[in-house]
């Protein structure tokens, strides 16, 4: 179940222009077409009510990350971090470290990957393809198997591009699907309404103080995550 509220047991990461939450798989980080209150609103509130802000506080969304997706999820709390983190993205200046869990080993344990993607808004759901085709987008990621746990694979992930669904398409290309994320081919959901898709980091220059920050998400606890701490560096 989304949380209702965020506390400060929430918060990895805040100074006065930035603030990192660790995200519940079944957040949604911006409002959808369901009556959910969405991440960023929460967000707002806590500080609004931290800071003694009777007229609200402001914040903006520089990233997102899939409702069934748990980790680093990043906010600017003024526009002057906004406008620089949005074009540190866009640059793509943003270190961002994911692992996945699969139940297939990959064939090739560690490469690059290269497609193009074409989403379908109305399914949401994305297509990767070899080559190049109309309407699509390139997305690039690096990936390594880090370990094996009881017919379990941990995949660490770098994505190089952010497109919708990257991850979870371009594994899928491995026949390695991520468990739980049926979408992308794995036989069945998880009833957590979760995928075992995590981001574990996020690595950066600072906006306006110019210092390297690196933000880092606890791995779920969840009966199953924990298990994977061991292979922590």
């Amino acid at each position: 179940m989304p949380r209702t509220d965020i506390t400060d047991a929430d918060v990895l990461f805040e100074d006065n222009h930035l603030i990192a939450i660790n995200k519940q798989a079944g957040d949604i980080v911006q409002v959808d077409d369901t009556e959910d209150e969405p991440l960023d609103e929460k967000v707002k509130r806590y500080i609004a009510q931290k800071y003694h802000k009777p007229n609200g506080a402001f914040l903006g969304v520089v990233h997102r990350l899939d409702r069934p997706v748990s980790g680093v999820i990043l906010f600017a709390k003024t526009s002057k971090a906004l406008d620089r983190i949005n074009q540190m993205f866009k640059n793509r200046e943003m270190k961002k470290t994911y692992w996945a869990v699969v139940r297939k080993r990959p064939e090739i344990t560690e490469g690059n990957l290269v497609h193009w993607l074409v989403k379908n808004p109305q399914k949401n759901i994305t297509k990767a393809y070899d080559q190049e085709v109309p309407g699509s987008q390139r997305a690039e990621l690096n990936y390594k198997l880090i370990g094996e746990l009881d017919g379990y694979y941990l995949i660490e992930v770098d994505p190089i591009t952010g497109r919708p669904h990257q991850i979870r398409v371009q594994l899928s290309t491995l026949n390695c699907p991520i468990v739980g994320d049926n979408k992308y081919g794995y036989p069945r959901g998880s009833l957590k309404k979760s995928i075992c898709l995590h981001a574990l980091k996020l690595r950066f220059i600072h906006p306006v103080k110019k210092e390297l920050i690196e933000i880092a998400a606890p791995l779920p606890k969840d009966g199953f995550w924990e298990r994977f701490a061991i292979f922590a560096s």
